[in-house]
């Protein structure tokens, strides 16, 4: 059977994301409902006492009848009531068989999905092909002692932290207006600072919908030095998993990296808690460039991170690229190539 739920069927949509055996605040009605890119949905296919729900967002094609499906910002794919390592082929091939047939009835030229690094959602698309090698992430194991964890940190992450420490800076969560449009302030400069593209960039009300909802945990934490904000980031705790979401820190702290002493403070939060993993992703676009050097500064876990890439149309797809005067061999890393922004490929903006 089969059910598409929208955004108007958040009751639905939150049980299915409950009842997954894996999933990531990335999964929830709440999260999806901020997202200004597309049409959200949720593609169910369901069969006895077993379902696998794809979310995604639809969006038109310009001066076409078709359309494309995305995923929101961060690692989403695909999710399940068991993990996909346990599904066994037949069930596979059913999701697969009816996921096409409705790209084809709907018009859909391509479906562009980030998976996520910590669960096994590539398994469901082997046979049908499209699964990208996207790059690396770093998490941070926090099943291990905090002693070997901190023995992992590179020599000049554990002294930023050591320094930290010194200095007396000092952690705080905080919901409340004053101190979102805080870090909105200061994330915002830090984007504007480094040109990053349009991607990297959020209303403030996507800050205030985002902390303290009722969907999924999700935490503002700050760094302050006496009683200056300095520094903060938005995660969140979900099935074990701690999610860094947003960073940023004021320019003329930059030198003491407050960021590198919050990521150490996080993990002791995590492990009061009985978090699993602290992921902090990847780097720009998910190259191995500086920010991830920076993050693999505190640790060697890396995780594979990969996206489904699938033209349903293969015809249109072609059509479109060559309207767009496209040469199809052209070395960017772009999905799908017709939507590509080719004067505008700053900051990791890879992905559409």
């Amino acid at each position: 059977m089969i059910k598409l739920i929208t955004l108007l069927e958040r009751r639905e949509w939150t049980a299915y994301v409950n009842a997954a055996a894996e999933y990531d605040f990335y999964h929830t009605w709440l999260y999806h409902s901020l997202d200004q890119s597309g049409d959200p949905f949720l593609f169910v296919y369901e069969d006895d006492q077993n379902y696998i729900a794809f979310p995604l967002l639809k969006r038109t094609i310009s001066q076409t009848s078709f359309c494309d499906l995305s995923s929101v910002y961060g690692y989403s794919g695909p999710i399940s009531n068991r993990k996909f390592q346990d599904i066994d082929d037949t069930f596979k091939d059913d999701f697969m068989f009816s996921f096409l047939e409705f790209l084809h009835i709907e018009q859909n030229v391509s479906v562009f999905s980030r998976l996520h690094p910590l669960f096994n959602q590539h398994l469901l698309f082997e046979k049908s092909g499209g699964v990208h090698e996207n790059g690396k992430t770093v998490a941070i194991d926090l099943s291990t002692s905090i002693e070997h964890q901190r023995k992992k940190y590179r020599r000049n992450t554990l002294k930023s932290i050591q320094r930290a420490w010194k200095l007396g800076y000092t952690i705080r969560t905080s919901n409340n207006r004053e101190d979102i449009d805080q870090f909105y302030e200061i994330y915002t400069d830090n984007m504007e600072r480094i040109e990053a593209s349009e991607g990297y960039f959020f209303s403030r009300e996507y800050f205030l919908n985002l902390v303290g909802n009722e969907d999924f945990d999700c935490r503002l934490i700050l760094v302050s030095m006496k009683e200056e904000v300095v520094c903060g980031m938005i995660v969140t705790f979900t099935q074990g998993i701690i999610q860094g979401h947003l960073v940023g820190t004021k320019k003329a702290h930059l030198i003491n990296s407050p960021a590198k002493f919050l990521v150490d403070e996080i993990t002791l939060i995590g492990r009061n808690e009985g978090m699993k993993y602290l992921h902090l992703g990847g780097g720009v676009g998910f190259k191995m460039d500086t920010l991830f050097n920076w993050k693999a500064g505190f640790s060697d876990l890396y995780l594979e991170y990969k996206s489904w890439r699938y033209v349903a149309n293969s015809l249109v797809y072609h059509s479109l690229v060559n309207k767009r005067k496209i040469d199809n061999a052209i070395n960017i890393d772009f999905f799908p190539l017709y939507r590509a922004l080719l004067n505008g490929l700053s900051m990791g903006c890879f992905f559409n």
